[in-house]
């Protein structure tokens, strides 16, 4: 029998319900699960995902500057605090720059899309 075959869709889905619990492991309990999250939120995963996809070799620093260039074309700019209604955000950073627990979602973000890529359609 062979796998069920995922979507980006679907891969998104994983991949924010991962995010979702690293958050919460590190104290965060703002995310919400997939089907009360913003439709930017979902959408800013599925492009995370198609951007996976489409540079297999992409290292967690080139993600994490695409979804940076993703935020800034959408008006969000640094902030302390995310603020989703001021479009505020504190990971708008270079790679570098960001605290290890924020890296830490980069790579995991990586490593789900990676893991479940072989069961796309």
């Amino acid at each position: 029998m062979t796998p069920k075959q995922m979507t980006p869709d679907q891969i998104a889905r994983v991949c924010h319900a991962v995010n979702r619990a690293a958050c919460a492991a590190s104290g965060d309990h703002s995310q919400p699960p997939w089907d009360d999250a913003p439709d930017w939120q979902r959408t800013s995963a599925i492009k995370g995902v198609e951007f996976i996809l489409a540079h297999p070799q992409a290292k967690p620093s080139d993600i994490h500057q695409n979804w940076l260039a993703e935020k800034v074309a959408n008006g969000w700019t640094y902030g302390q605090i995310k603020d989703p209604e001021r479009k505020e955000h504190p990971c708008l950073v270079p790679y570098d720059d960001l605290p290890p627990d924020q890296r830490a979602k980069d790579d995991l973000f990586q490593a789900v899309v990676r893991s479940l890529a072989v069961h796309i359609l």
